[in-house]
């Protein structure tokens, strides 16, 4: 079993970024899903973006287009060459979301603070509320890794013949059907429960207390004990695209599984079409480190 995570050149710890803060080249860019949390202190030299207005179409459904993304990284500064650090709340979350989309399209040098806020407060580094200014580029986008991405007609498709490997990050009750959100989470579907073969592997059993990634050692058999491991094409999902970007994460550059997609439409599109199959069984057992708890197992309505 790998010891060593594939591609750790994408993370970078609390020094690396102390030591480039003022690096000209690196461009620290902080995504929350609390959007208030960047205004309250972040690290030098960071820019935030706000996943709600600019990490997605303000109209449709859907990742902003190639012209929203370059216009938003002109803005923030950001030139071909330049390395970008992502971080935020949650353990990364929307950091990891915002990692996706920079790989989507093409950008050349993208990273993760590794542990996030969380780490970073945790070791008493110093947050600022002085918001930079960098002078605007005019980025474009060469390359779209549009096969990144999963969709739902391709899922639907793939579940007659069992063609992927799905993995449901959410918690127990999400994936039995008990909820259909979160507490406090707006985004919602119409029904509750997972998708037909789907894998439960909550997102949050990958990271360690502190945020930070578990071991290439312990990921593997995190994975590998549900039977996760890359022999077969695998799609991550969760409600709305950011948890399973973080799976997506673990499954794509620290073991380096060749075929992962992220399918950002996930429970909010599954739980709300027409006709779509769903399955409502708890987890085979209690998953450790989530306490949303699982219920008895329920037979679904086709």
């Amino acid at each position: 079993m790998a010891t060593e995570y594939a591609h750790p050149e994408v993370l970078v710890d609390s020094e690396w970024v102390v030591a480039h803060q003022q690096d000209p080249s690196v461009r620290l860019i902080e995504v929350d899903v609390d959007t208030a949390s960047y205004a309250k202190g972040h690290l030098q030299n960071a820019l935030g973006f706000n996943w709600e207005t600019q990490l997605g179409d303000a109209v449709r459904r859907d990742i902003p287009t190639q012209e929203q993304w370059e216009s938003l990284l002109s803005e923030a500064g950001v030139a071909a060459d330049t390395t970008v650090v992502l971080y935020g709340d949650n353990n990364n979350w929307f950091a990891a979301y915002a990692f996706w989309l920079f790989q989507i399209y093409g950008h050349a040098d993208v990273r993760l603070l590794n542990g996030g806020r969380k780490k970073w407060e945790m070791e008493g580094r110093p947050l600022i509320t002085d918001v930079p200014q960098f002078a605007t580029t005019k980025y474009q986008v060469t390359t779209v890794n549009d096969h990144l991405r999963a969709y739902r007609d391709q899922i639907l498709a793939g579940l007659r013949d069992h063609q992927y490997t799905l993995v449901d990050v959410r918690s127990p009750a999400e994936y039995s059907g008990e909820v259909i959100a979160p507490a406090g989470m707006t985004e919602t579907a119409q029904r509750g429960g997972h998708i037909p073969g789907a894998k439960s592997i909550p997102w949050i059993q990958a990271a360690n207390e502190d945020g930070t990634f578990k071991p290439a050692d312990q990921l593997h058999a995190l994975y590998g004990g549900k039977g996760v491991d890359g022999s077969r094409e695998t799609i991550a999902y969760c409600r709305i695209g950011e948890r399973s970007s973080h799976t997506w994460f673990a499954l794509k550059y620290l073991l380096g599984y060749e075929n992962v997609r992220n399918y950002d439409g996930s429970w909010t599109e599954w739980g709300s079409i027409i006709g779509a199959p769903i399955e409502r069984e708890a987890p085979e057992t209690k998953t450790a480190g989530d306490t949303t708890g699982a219920p008895a197992s329920k037979v679904c309505p086709a």
